[in-house]
């Protein structure tokens, strides 16, 4: 007779058989324990948020009626130097799947490590730009070793928690490189070698769950190719007998400094997740479900905005937007209504007009779910189906779980829009204090010096923004300019991002790039003195970029030439004179974001600083945590660009960078390309900043702002995301 002892233990060993789960798949779906599904996902990045919010974001994400949480791995923040690992705080990564567990969903981890998402450096640790030899993303062996370390870290992490399905966890799927059908297009033989061995690489790591590459055609067997894009029904696997994935259905799009903010209506996402499904799609995840913010320094591009919000169901700041959640939670109770039609046939498709379709599935159990569609963008229909007649409204489709009555239309919206605002918190910010960066007695000789100009990110190592590049002209005087004639002018041609050029310790203007064009050019007069006049050139960096053939050989910095115009004997190049480098700011080494070393720093109070908007300064001021528990913003209108922390916490870069372009209301172009639905311009691309609550302390918070323009601190306020009452 079985001891309680034994019973217990035979009991848990039959749970543990129970939970896990064999994840597998054929031409239809992903099949998991023998049964075919047709998988819901969404994508929540567990660093664009923080833990505290990861519960109500993956619990939202379930009551939306999703089956999987989708996120990326993201190297660089995981291993910020070779073999040290970070996975604390917003970088757990299992506390992470652990809750998507605990909600009942599954999981899919896209591993990457290259992962593209907007992010620096599109995930890779700069220091693997370093590595002798490296190329990224081909067939190069130093960049392979990099990258298996990196994924069988990764792996066996997954594994010794026990969170692959294989093993009773919420992963089902994983993915190894990322968007990778252009670099294998370009770079041919080395890319197609590369690609093969990324596949046998990741399937040799047993994790009993299927590999996904997406946008890679030619992925190998058994690793399953994938869609992404605005519309994906034109899209099949490369191989009959794997199932038909769209691992990015973009719900919106990013936003980028100086450009427009972008929509993307509800009801052109559902009529395209229709059109993918009723064509044989059975795993659709939503990029993003919810996209939340860029702390830190963590945005790629350069110039994507600290905001990542992506018009997602749920909103940077964790709140439903709708109505587009709510909309998506009723096309998939519909669609889940279909399922079990859809995955025991095949569709027959019926033309009911010119622009009108019917995808009907038949089981022979006798269970019927019909698609009827109306591709015109702009004109009503109205169609007979099986006796009956349907209205369906131009680029929409109806969806009849037993091929009679409409259960949704994708395009009949019953949920109100949000009505979300930005609310004043009436929480004062207290004694703001200044420390100015000292432009003038930066010292030449006292870093490292150079015949030339020096690449940037090869000095920084990306650990700042900033780097000065420093150098001196001896102007005599007899020069003519100095008799009142016109002022010579200086000429610096850098690769970007953004530049600010001080002379003598004076600000003299700044010049910007774009995500499109990074390089920048400062062409402006300048007020020379006889003697000796000291030029300063504050480089800065805007993310590092994330997406491009070879992208980590592409030039950060001033790379010239640099030259002054308008002497009397002509032009003066600088190009090649001696150059001082020295890598961040003053304040950043002295950790003037830091609570604990702030009182040791020589502040000046804001009732004797200079009077004027102060160009590289830094503020400080201090503020109780607001009532309640709506979501927190700063906004900062009245500054101009730079960066702010919390309690020495990171909220972001910020810039009060005007949006411009071709704002208008949407509109449908029939094809391929996703509506046009852009606004905001004449206003700041970005103007609130997410504060997580959790940052904050019931009293005594510190706010470091580091300006490089010029603001009006006294006009940054606290302000609650909150639902209009």
């Amino acid at each position: 007779m079985a001891t309680p002892t034994l019973l217990l233990l035979l009991l848990f060993l039959a749970s543990a058989v129970l939970i896990q789960a064999n994840v597998t798949y054929d031409g239809k779906s992903v099949i998991i324990n023998g049964r075919r599904r047709i998988l819901l996902s969404g994508s929540i990045h567990y660093p664009r948020s923080t833990p505290d919010m990861w519960d109500g974001l993956i619990q939202k994400a379930k009551d939306g009626g999703l089956d999987v949480v989708d996120t990326y791995v993201f190297w660089n923040v995981h291993e910020p130097s070779p073999g040290n690992y970070n996975f604390e705080g917003k970088y757990d990564l299992v506390r992470f799947l652990k809750a998507v567990q605990g909600a009942g969903l599954y999981a899919h981890l896209r591993i990457g490590p290259y992962v593209c998402a907007e992010w620096n450096f599109g995930g890779f640790p700069v220091w693997l730009k370093f590595v002798p030899g490296i190329s990224f993303r081909t067939d190069n062996q130093p960049f392979k070793d990099a990258m298996q370390r990196f994924t069988e870290k990764i792996v066996q992490m997954m594994k010794s928690e026990r969170l692959f399905a294989s093993q009773g966890g919420p992963i089902i799927l994983s993915q190894i490189e990322n968007e990778y059908g252009q670099e294998v297009k370009a770079l041919g033989a080395a890319g197609r070698a590369y690609v093969d061995w990324a596949a046998k690489m990741a399937v040799g790591l047993d994790t009993g769950v299927p590999w996904v590459m997406c946008k890679e055609d030619d992925a190998p067997d058994p690793v399953i190719n994938a869609c992404n894009g605005f519309y994906c029904d034109y899209f099949s696997p490369n191989k009959p007998y794997k199932p038909t994935l769209w691992t990015e259905a973009w719900t919106g799009w990013f936003t980028e400094f100086g450009g427009p903010i972008h929509q993307r209506p509800v009801e052109d996402l559902a009529f395209a997740v229709v059109r993918f499904i009723q064509k044989g799609g059975s795993f659709v995840n939503y990029y993003m479900y919810h996209g939340g913010t860029n702390f830190g320094r963590s945005t790629g591009g350069p110039f994507i905005t600290t905001s990542y919000d992506y018009d997602a169901p749920i909103d940077e700041f964790g709140l439903i937007r709708e109505p587009k959640y709510s909309h998506l939670k009723e096309f998939h109770k519909a669609i889940k209504q279909c399922e079990p039609a859809m995955l025991s046939s095949n569709p027959t498709v019926t033309s009911l007009g010119t622009y009108e379709q019917a995808h009907v599935f038949s089981s022979r159990q006798g269970g019927c779910a019909a698609f009827l569609t109306n591709y015109n963008p702009k004109s009503t229909a109205h169609v007979s189906f099986g006796n009956r007649r349907y209205t369906l409204p131009p680029w929409s489709a109806s969806i009849l779980p037993d091929c009679r009555n409409e259960a949704f239309n994708t395009a009949k919206v019953g949920a109100r829009p949000s009505q979300v605002q930005m609310l004043p918190t009436n929480t004062p910010i207290l004694s703001w204090d200044t420390y100015n960066e000292d432009i003038l007695f930066l010292e030449e000789g006292s870093s490292m010096t150079a015949i030339g100009l020096l690449e940037q990110v090869n000095l920084t190592r990306d650990n700042t923004d900033y780097l000065w590049y420093i150098t001196s002209v001896d102007i005599d005087s007899s020069e003519s300019f100095l008799r009142g004639g016109r002022k010579p002018t200086l000429f610096v041609q850098s690769a970007g991002h953004v530049l600010h050029v001080f002379l003598n310790g004076q600000i003299s203007g700044s010049a910007f790039g774009t995500r499109e064009k990074r390089e920048l050019t400062f062409n402006s007069p300048i007020n020379l003195r006889a003697g000796t006049n000291k030029i300063a050139l504050l480089s800065s960096t805007f993310g590092l970029p994330n997406d491009g053939l070879h992208y980590e050989t592409w030039k950060t910095g001033v790379q010239g030439p640099v030259v002054l115009d308008g002497l009397n004997h002509g032009k003066m190049d600088l190009t090649w004179q001696k150059w001082s480098y020295q890598v961040g700011l003053k304040g950043e080494s002295m950790n003037l974001i830091s609570p604990d070393d702030v009182s040791s720093i020589n502040w000046i109070p804001s009732s004797l600083a200079a009077s004027g908007r102060q160009s590289l300064s830094w503020h400080k001021a201090y503020f109780d945590a607001p009532r309640g528990n709506d979501p927190l913003a700063l906004d900062m209108r009245s500054m101009g660009k730079g960066q702010a922390w919390i309690n020495g916490q990171s909220i972001g870069r910020y810039w009060m960078s005007y949006a411009s372009g071709d704002c208008e209301p949407c509109s449908y172009s029939g094809t391929y390309r996703a509506p046009k639905c852009q606004y905001g311009c004449g206003q700041p691309t970005q103007r609130y900043y997410h504060v997580p609550r959790s940052w904050l302390r019931p009293t005594k918070n510190l706010l470091v702002v580091l300006e490089e323009l010029g603001g009006d601190t006294s006009g940054i306020s606290i302000l609650r995301r909150s639902w209009a009452s």
